[in-house]
């Protein structure tokens, strides 16, 4: 029985590996260690079907140390113990390689009982993982370890690949494959940059296939009907979770409806509208805030329109949120002043409340400063008089600052004209 083509076409040399000219160019760091012989403990990041297992097989290869192979996702204590028994055999006299796809499957303690042979060279360590190393692997692994990312392969990089395979499963096979320029495009576009998948996509074109003449033609809408949605590379509880609602919120606070909407639609097509409805109810008071305040109330009946009418109607309704941010005027004022202050409660000795407004109105017989004191402001004209409210250790403390946008400085033309009116000090214009 054949192995999966992605294997039999995986390649053997650093110069064969897809992409990756950051990590494998000429002169480039990671090829320079490899080609030293020096190989130090490695952690290999990125997205999957990038080339990770593919780069650490050839540096095993290279090595001439004892390879394990272990992956994360199977491999318990008893497989770790394997391992260590095997740097006081004549076969490990040179150092035990380990390949450990899959790092972040392996809990804190399995680990751990690595690190004492890491740290004193008896164990290399190439670890592969898909997560972010550093939520995932244990400090003092990392600690010892070069951390190196793989980055998603580029569509014009994958083409090569795609041409590849159908090169090879043209010569097991004995048949001729046609595939035009825009089929080989369309799967490595719509495979998310992972060559594995787009290899599987070629394998599973050639086998359905309509044979004409001794000839697979490989046609578009089969490509299409294959690829499906494998562009989406989405994961609720992954790197790339986060990287699309920071994506949508950077679009929008930067004013680009239409980024925005190319990050909300890719939390659309994944069915994850209560990621994208909490996102955008908070971008409506952080980013837009009090320069269009009816931005809160209208996002918030979007989120509920969309919530009440369910997929695929709920993207109208967050569309529209997406949209009305995006162009609506930009202040970050609230959430700056709400920062400045929690940064105070959390780190000075802010004193004691005022007098004038704690919750007292009696004093006791032996008071020295008997009454409250307290000043009504609708006592006073246009309902304003000037009192002390805050603690007297940050009696001055100024939190909040009037944005540039017309609706807050129509708000503070208006605290303008009190403090005239009622003949108090103006604060310095914004």
């Amino acid at each position: 029985m054949l192995s999966p083509l992605a294997d039999r076409i995986r390649p053997t040399t650093i110069d064969d590996i897809v992409g990756q000219r950051h990590l494998f160019g000429k002169g480039c760091y990671l090829r320079r260690i490899i080609e030293g012989g020096n190989i130090p403990n490695m952690i290999f990041y990125g997205p999957p079907g990038v080339g990770k297992t593919t780069a650490a097989n050839i540096i095993a290869e290279s090595t001439g140390m004892k390879l394990h192979r272990l992956n994360g996702t199977s491999a318990g204590i008893a497989d770790i113990k394997d391992v260590i028994a095997d740097t006081r055999t004549l076969d490990g006299a040179n150092g035990v390689l380990l390949y450990l796809d899959e790092i972040q499957y392996l809990n804190k303690k399995q680990q751990q009982s690595l690190l004492e042979y890491i740290e004193d060279g008896s164990i290399t360590l190439i670890a592969s993982t898909t997560e972010n190393p550093y939520f995932y692997v244990y400090n003092a692994i990392l600690s010892r370890s070069a951390v190196f990312e793989f980055k998603a392969v580029t569509a014009q990089d994958i083409v090569p690949a795609c041409k590849r395979a159908f090169d090879i499963l043209s010569k097991e096979s004995g048949t001729e494959i046609r595939a035009d320029d825009e089929v080989l495009m369309y799967i490595a576009n719509g495979c998310g940059g992972d060559v594995r998948k787009a290899v599987s996509v070629c394998e599973l074109c050639f086998y359905g296939a309509e044979k004409q003449d001794g000839t697979a033609v490989i046609t578009l809408e089969e490509a299409k009907a294959f690829t499906q949605r494998s562009n989406m590379h989405y994961d609720r509880d992954g790197d790339q979770h986060y990287d699309i609602l920071s994506g949508l919120q950077k679009s929008i606070r930067g004013s680009d409806e239409n980024a925005a909407l190319h990050y909300a639609a890719r939390l659309i097509e994944a069915g994850d509208i209560i990621s994208l409805s909490r996102r955008l109810l908070v971008i409506a008071s952080e980013d837009i805030g009090l320069a269009y305040p009816l931005a809160v109330p209208i996002v918030k009946a979007c989120v509920d329109s969309a919530m009440q009418l369910g997929l695929p109607e709920a993207r109208i309704p967050l569309a529209e949120a997406v949209i009305l941010l995006a162009t609506a005027p930009k202040s970050n004022s609230a959430y700056m002043a709400i920062a400045a202050a929690l940064d105070d409660v959390r780190n000075r000795d802010c004193g004691t409340f005022p007098r004038c407004i704690q919750n007292k109105h009696y004093d006791g017989e032996d008071s020295d400063k008997s009454g409250q004191n307290y000043l009504y402001p609708h006592d006073f004209p246009m309902h304003y008089v000037r009192q002390q409210y805050l603690p007297d250790a940050i009696k001055d403390r100024v939190y909040y600052h009037f944005g540039d946008n017309k609706t807050e400085q129509a708000a503070f033309a208006y605290r303008q004209a009190v403090l005239e009116k009622t003949g108090n000090k103006l604060p310095p214009k914004p």
